[in-house]
């Protein structure tokens, strides 16, 4: 049972007092208070087990995938690994997965920068980075085909925010530097951390169409649209996919 919260107490009481039930129930909630009423049922009762989860960050995740390279006597570049990580979208299972795929291609073969891009570009991932890519690059046509031949669902939404927000804060800093020094060539060549050749020409195109300005506004919306996602799943493709065809088709006035 997913989002649970202290309304659903009277029907998992209902169901634990029911004799001869060969079931096991998980119930996953956000953050619970101490004197959550389902937090408290779940700690005092010794049939039912509590246990807090915290979230990966970079560290873990990076920690992780050391260990795991460790053991398996691979060497990897750091900014290899970060990347492996970085499309792993925080999940732990997600980066074991990746990081199986490099060991079995390590066997027989050399590991590069070329290689991790190929085997750790899942479809889905490719999919959103592909539909964000071409959003910020006001590719209506493409875009909406991408939405069309991919099958999204309302979980998916809080990954297509995620892909959002990295891309628009990495173009905001982008476009700031480029009012710097007025020169895209050099803006993308002296980019931290470095754009990979294959991204280089569609990041020309989103740098020369945003202003940070215009960034900057689409950010707040972005967040205004990740709060009403979290409140409404029902309806977060619906809230996503609308955001999506606006900033594709919008039209900026310097």
């Amino acid at each position: 049972i997913n989002y649970a919260t202290d309304k659903i107490l009277k029907i998992i009481e209902e169901i634990i007092n029911k004799k001869d039930l060969n079931i096991s129930i998980i119930v996953e909630a956000s953050s619970l208070e101490k004197k959550s009423k389902l937090r408290n049922f779940f700690e005092k009762d010794k049939k039912l087990i509590c246990v807090a989860f915290y979230p990966d960050n970079q560290e873990i995740l990076s920690k992780i995938a050391h260990n795991f390279l460790r053991e398996k006597k691979i060497v990897l570049s750091q900014s290899n690994i970060n990347l492996i990580v970085n499309r792993s979208n925080g999940d732990r299972v997600l980066l074991k997965n990746e990081l199986q795929k490099i060991e079995f291609y390590s066997k027989k073969n050399k590991i590069t920068t070329e290689t991790v891009l190929k085997l750790t570009n899942l479809a889905e991932n490719f999919s959103m980075n592909e539909l964000v890519d071409n959003c910020l690059a006001k590719n209506l046509k493409k875009t909406v085909l991408i939405l069309n031949e991919n099958n999204f669902s309302n979980e998916d939404s809080v990954l297509i925010i995620r892909v959002f927000s990295n891309k628009l804060k990495k173009i905001l800093y982008l476009s700031q530097e480029l009012e710097k020094n007025n020169n895209l060539d050099k803006t993308i060549s002296e980019a931290r951390p470095p754009i990979f050749w294959k991204d280089k020409e569609i990041t020309k195109k989103q740098v020369s169409l945003w202003k940070p300005n215009h960034i900057k506004n689409s950010i707040y919306k972005l967040n205004e649209i990740e709060f009403l996602v979290k409140k409404n799943i029902n309806i977060s493709l619906n809230l996503v996919t609308n955001f999506i065809y606006e900033l594709s088709a919008i039209k900026f006035n310097n």
